[in-house]
């Protein structure tokens, strides 16, 4: 159905509790092509990015979310791959929500990896099998504010869990790799953790991406607003990614041709 919005959701948050709160068409998180695909299928009035492929497939490429762009579509990105693309496309249009977005605009080369995290295939709900790093350091951050650790405790398990691969990363492992390690980190002081993260854990990818399908659903004019982006030029390095994307077939040329400001 035209005129959609389309929310490319997965280990972030459900996608049932999300459906409660804004009405949309949910896609699982998004690759190479993902956002092509959805234009062509739904004419959508605007594209909310919130989860994508990290490594399982191809990540969803900045030119065609400016191709979205410069069709008139609005894009919007939060919490995951969304706050990291809106953090680098802000500039020409791209509208990011949320504290972690915030922090990609103001952290030259933060990484990547910040917010990956392993999740099931999308056919089984795209539930996260691990946790994001950025959710660990301001837990742990919140914990020194709340007297269970040090900040030397919490430098040192930042330190570990920014050593463990994105697939690995969970408090269970974190606490159990801490034990069996030297850190400086008291063995009391990880048993307080372990008591404490259940009801002080942070969720700020969720907290984020509630946040702004909130938004949307209070203030359905944002959508209205057409972004104002620079031309759009079709690259050799896009036309290959298509076609890698198995995107590059007759209609594609007709797609393309649409955009009144390709040159």
């Amino acid at each position: 159905m035209a005129g959609e919005l389309v929310v490319f959701l997965g280990p972030t948050m459900r996608r049932a509790e999300a459906a409660e709160i804004l009405d949309a068409v949910y896609l699982p998180p998004a690759e190479q092509g993902s956002v092509v695909r959805a234009v062509r299928a739904y004419a959508p009035r605007a594209i909310v990015l919130i989860d994508g492929s990290f490594a399982t497939a191809p990540a969803v490429r900045h030119k065609e979310i400016l191709w979205a762009l410069a069709k008139g579509i609005p894009v919007f990105g939060a919490a995951s791959m969304g706050a990291l693309r809106a953090a680098e496309l802000a500039a020409v249009g791209m509208q990011g929500h949320g504290f972690i977005y915030r922090w990609y605009a103001l952290t030259p080369l933060a990484d990547d990896d910040e917010v990956a995290v392993a999740m099931c295939p999308p056919e089984l709900g795209a539930a996260p099998l691990s946790e994001a790093l950025i959710n660990i350091r301001l837990t742990l951050r919140r914990a020194v504010r709340a007297g269970i650790l040090t900040m030397p405790e919490q430098r040192a398990l930042e330190a570990q869990a920014r050593n463990m691969h994105f697939v690995d990363r969970s408090y269970a492992r974190l606490l159990a790799e801490a034990r069996a390690t030297l850190l400086p980190v008291a063995a009391d002081a990880l048993d307080r953790l372990a008591d404490w993260l259940p009801s002080g854990a942070l969720d700020r990818k969720r907290e984020d991406a509630l946040g702004l399908l909130t938004r949307l659903s209070r203030y359905p004019e944002l959508v209205l607003r057409r972004p104002d982006t620079p031309p759009f030029r079709l690259t050799e390095a896009w036309a290959y990614d298509l076609d890698a994307a198995g995107l590059w077939d007759d209609d594609i040329a007709t797609i393309l041709a649409d955009n009144s400001k390709m040159t």
